[in-house]
């Protein structure tokens, strides 16, 4: 007999779905059976009668041409409702108006345990490069936008250096050094009695966000972030304090 703590055979095969699922989170677009496999940590086997099951559930898609695996618009159509709840329908036409001003890419983030998870890009329709793409996921303690949230979540914890200087500058910023350095910037959003439901990001080529563009960019995120901050229905985890992110 199985241990009591054992999942049943029918429970471990959705588990293993779901992890499947979940390694095509991130910037790739596209994965082949193998980089699936190897990601999940599954045989070959096991892992395409997996993704065949969601293909046929219509969560993945599997490109006819190159039989490399994607997301399959039934997750769009799943996600709709939770997108709803977070307000992006009103929310978007704010953020596509703010990328196309300042020619940046516009995400939006809240957190979840201790990562800020990307739940809204809006591109320019000029000046996009990949460089704009943040992470699908953050630290909190180690991002621009992990900072902004927690620099301006109420009831913060014991003062912090870092924090104290994006309060004081009024946004957070991060060089992520690659070989070819980008600039993330993050800005809070701020809804009623001071909660902070998300954070509004943009990054690019360092070269290109420098000081001067940093002062023009910065003003204009900060007011789109409080005109989206009455439309903007997080519920949850972005609504909890700094001790509260701290304590996890």
């Amino acid at each position: 007999m199985a241990a009591i703590d054992e999942p049943r055979s029918g429970a471990r095969a959705v588990d293993r779905a779901i992890h499947v699922l979940n390694c095509l989170e991130g910037d790739d677009p596209e994965l082949s059976l193998s980089e699936l496999a190897h990601r999940a940590a599954l045989p070959v086997s096991t892992t395409h009668r997996l993704a065949q099951a969601l293909v046929r559930g219509g969560l993945l898609e599997q490109d006819p041409a190159t039989d490399r695996y994607r997301v399959g618009q039934g997750l769009a159509t799943l996600a709709r409702p939770a997108l709803a709840r977070l307000g992006l329908d009103s929310v978007a036409p704010h953020l596509y108006a703010l990328a196309a001003g300042i020619r940046i890419t516009v995400s939006v983030s809240v957190p979840e345990a201790d990562d800020a998870v990307t739940v809204f890009q809006a591109r320019p329709p000029v000046h996009f490069c990949h460089h704009q793409v943040p992470r699908a996921r953050q630290s909190l303690h180690a991002s621009a936008t992990g900072h902004a949230l927690l620099a301006y979540s109420a009831g913060r914890a014991a003062a912090d250096v870092d924090l104290d200087q994006v309060r004081h500058r009024g946004f957070a910023s991060e060089l992520i050094e690659t070989d070819d350095p980008i600039r993330a910037l993050a800005v809070p959003i701020v809804g009623p009695h001071r909660q902070v439901r998300g954070a509004l990001a943009v990054q690019a080529r360092s070269a290109r966000l420098d000081g001067e563009l940093i002062r023009a960019v910065v003003p204009a995120m900060r007011i789109a972030a409080g005109r989206i901050a009455p439309l903007f229905q997080n519920t949850g985890d972005a609504t909890l304090s700094t001790a509260e992110f701290r304590s996890r």
